[in-house]
Formats: structure tokens, sequence, C-alpha cells
């Protein structure tokens, strides 16, 4: 193998929103820091099956909901 083309990897704390913390591998940031999630799996919508906006119509609705006073017709 090649000298020097592979990432450092080394052990960093991540901690999660619930206050929860783990230590794992990685490349981010230098041994011993600490990432803070803003989002993750146990407060995240798509992963807890929470709340989730529904669409009010596609563009044509937007669209005609916008615009759909106007005429072309000429009176």
């Amino acid at each position: 193998m090649k000298a020097d083309t592979h990432p450092d990897y080394h052990m960093i704390t991540v901690k999660m929103t619930d206050g929860t913390e783990f230590q794992t591998r990685s490349t981010w940031g230098k041994e011993g820091d600490t990432l803070t999630l803003e989002i993750d799996p146990t407060s995240h919508p798509a992963w807890t099956g929470g709340q989730q906006r529904l669409q009010e119509g596609g563009r044509v609705a937007k669209f005609n909901k916008r615009f759909g006073g106007l005429s072309l017709k000429k009176g």
C-alpha cells in the first residue's frame, strides 16, 4: 500500500439529541472531539413515524389557486 493515501481514523464522541453519547471511529474532527447531532434517528419524523406534512396539491393546483381568477377572454 502507498503511504499517506488513507484517511486518519480516530476515536470521537457522538452526542445524540436526547443527550446519550457513544464513541466511534471516524475521519471527522480530531481525536477526542464531540460531534453534536441536530437530527438523529431518535428524533426525526422519517424514522419515528411522527407527523408528516401532506402536500396540498401539485404544481397545477398551486397555479390554479394563485391565478385561477384570471381570464384570457377579450370582452
